[in-house]
C-alpha cells in the first residue's frame, strides 16, 4: 500500500458508533496481521491484512457501509482511504480495538 494513503485523513467514525453500525448491518473488515486476528477478533468481521487489501478489495460487497478496523486506528485510517478511492462506502473506526472493547463491543476469541 502507498503512502499517499496515510496522509489525508479519512471519514472517521467512534467506536460506539462503528458498534451501532454493525448492528444495522456495517461490516468491519479487520486490516490486523494474522496472529492478532487469532487473538481475537469482531465476530462476522472480515479479515484482510492491511498488506492485502489492495489485490483483494474487490472481493468486499459494495452494497454496505465497511468500517475499517485495526488495534489502534492507524493502519485502518491508510485501509479506509484506499477502500474510499476504489468506490467503496468506507470509514475508519478511531481508537481500535481498545475503544472497541470500551464501547461493549462483542469479540471472538479461539
Amino acid at each position: 500500500m502507498r503512502f499517499r494513503h496515510y496522509l489525508r485523513r479519512p471519514p472517521a467514525i467512534t467506536a460506539a458508533e462503528a458498534v451501532r453500525l454493525v448492528a444495522d448491518g456495517a461490516l468491519v473488515v479487520d486490516v490486523r496481521r494474522r496472529f492478532e486476528w487469532n487473538r481475537t477478533h469482531i465476530p462476522d468481521a472480515v479479515h484482510m491484512p492491511l498488506e492485502e487489501l489492495p489485490e483483494r478489495c474487490l472481493e468486499l460487497p459494495d452494497d454496505r457501509l465497511l468500517i475499517a478496523f485495526c488495534t489502534g486506528g492507524l493502519r485502518s485510517a491508510g485501509a479506509a482511504n484506499l477502500l474510499v478511492e476504489n468506490g467503496f462506502d468506507a470509514v475508519n473506526m478511531s481508537g481500535g480495538l481498545i475503544d472497541w472493547r470500551a464501547a461493549g463491543g462483542p469479540l471472538t476469541t479461539p
